[in-house]
């Protein structure tokens, strides 16, 4: 029964989906508001452009399911918040679960959940914590036929990268993916590799569950949009992107030039032309 959940969040001519994450405000961290200082603007905003989904926290689901009509995106519901994005690791890092996951997402009308699976160097008892979140939330997801997504993300070292950043080293993102389908994963989550052309290799660890690919940190048009193309080559289900969009000049615009890339195939050059 969770595909019929499942067919709210696929696009049904692609097959494809596009979320747009929003749920930035939940990690404390000041820099992660550019563009959603407005939470409610920048909602209307994307659902204006009309993705596959919309990603947001328990506190502000309600900027989406407020709106009239059931010609708008789905909801994906974002259960976990942690500590761990700040430019220095805090000397007690955590990452902990929202109480009853499942049924406020049932009370939202979501039709997915999602929850991080970190793997931060120096900082295992995150990772352990995440591992707890997924065990506590995958019977309820099975009781209720609620899809779990679950977002497997590498750091690198704060010593290296200054902060939080993004590792795209396959080796490490291939074993952590396999990981979250071990665990009992419906979709995958994750980063892109630093090479595209190795991205099938997450796939294939993925085997039957559709990956969904992280926009990462913020990136000119045409480097989202080659990166995205590039992505959807290699055999991506889908992308779930954030400050891409939310802190561009046009949201809508930026949305509607993915969209195209995600459900038309667009080239690069055709999708530049909705910035236009």
């Amino acid at each position: 029964m969770k595909n019929y959940r499942l067919n709210r969040l696929f696009n049904p001519k692609s097959g494809k989906c596009f979320d747009v994450a929003i749920d930035h405000g939940f990690f404390g961290e000041s820099a992660f508001l550019q563009g959603i200082e407005n939470l409610q603007k920048a909602v209307e905003a994307v659902v204006e452009a009309n993705p596959d989904a919309v990603q947001l926290t328990i506190g502000q689901a309600h900027h989406l399911q407020n709106i009239a009509g059931k010609a708008k995106p789905t909801l994906v519901l974002r259960t976990d918040v942690a500590n761990v994005y700040g430019r220095e690791l805090p000397t007690a890092a955590f990452s902990k679960i929202i109480a009853n996951p499942v049924e406020a997402a049932l009370r939202l009308d979501a039709a997915c959940v999602v929850v991080n699976l970190f793997s931060i160097p120096g900082a295992p008892e995150v990772t352990a914590q995440c591992i707890d979140n997924i065990l506590r939330i995958k019977p309820d997801c099975e009781r209720y036929a609620m899809p779990l997504m679950i977002e497997p993300l590498v750091f690198r070292p704060n010593a290296e990268a200054g902060g939080y950043q993004v590792d795209g080293d396959a080796q490490k993102i291939v074993p952590l993916v396999r990981q979250g389908v071990e665990l009992g994963a419906d979709i995958i989550k994750a980063d892109p590799t630093d090479d595209t052309s190795l991205y099938h290799r997450v796939i294939e660890t993925a085997g039957a569950i559709p990956v969904l690919v992280r926009g990462g940190g913020k990136a000119s048009d045409q480097e989202i949009l080659q990166r995205t193309w590039e992505l959807m080559q290699q055999g991506a289900s889908g992308i779930v992107y954030g400050r891409n969009i939310i802190q561009h000049g046009s949201p809508a615009g930026m949305t509607r030039a993915l969209m195209s890339v995600v459900h038309d195939g667009a080239n690069v050059e055709n999708a530049l032309q909705f910035l236009r």
